[in-house]
């Protein structure tokens, strides 16, 4: 069966589900690494992807922002940058599947209310949410905010892009 567009997943509605252990074969998630980049060293400067409303992202939209941030990150700066993904997909999508195609006008209602099968994951985001992070120089500050910028592009949520740099005393 095609996936659902992650339209239909977007809005949080009802209560978490991510008892995973009462549902048998909740798919994996997609997202291969949290942390890319030099892990050791630590970077000045700090610029973060904060969503502005909330919403659910799927583990196939935080996995192709993170590789799309990456991707321009890594062709700027180099080594010099730390990318951190700041969510986990704990929240389980559910859908009812319907019969379809011939004959199925009659019992394509479906049963009321129905649990559904586990399609995947998805992580619940809130308005101030911090989703990425880029460590990096104070050189390649803009590269990390344009990299930010394609990353956000794949996020279901408008989103700010925020920079911490260190207070002098």
């Amino acid at each position: 069966m095609t996936r659902k567009p992650g339209s239909m997943y977007r809005e949080i509605r009802g209560q978490a589900y991510a008892q995973k252990r009462y549902m048998g074969g909740v798919p994996g998630i997609r997202i291969s690494q949290f942390d890319i980049g030099d892990l050791k060293t630590d970077f000045p400067v700090k610029v973060h992807l904060v969503a502005e409303e909330q919403c659910q992202i799927r583990h196939i939209a935080l996995e192709s922002a993170r590789i799309s941030a990456n991707r321009y990150i890594v062709k700027k700066a180099g080594n010099a940058y730390h990318l951190k993904l700041r969510l986990y997909p704990h929240n389980v999508l559910r859908e009812n599947k319907i019969a379809t195609g011939a004959g199925a006008d009659r019992i394509s209602e479906g049963m009321r209310a129905a649990f559904g099968a586990a399609v995947g994951t998805a992580a619940r985001v809130q308005p101030g949410m911090k989703i990425f992070t880029i460590s990096t120089t104070e050189e390649h500050v803009a590269d990390a905010k344009v990299a930010l910028r394609k990353g956000g592009v794949k996020l279901p949520t408008p989103w700010r892009i925020e920079i911490e740099r260190p207070t002098k005393r």
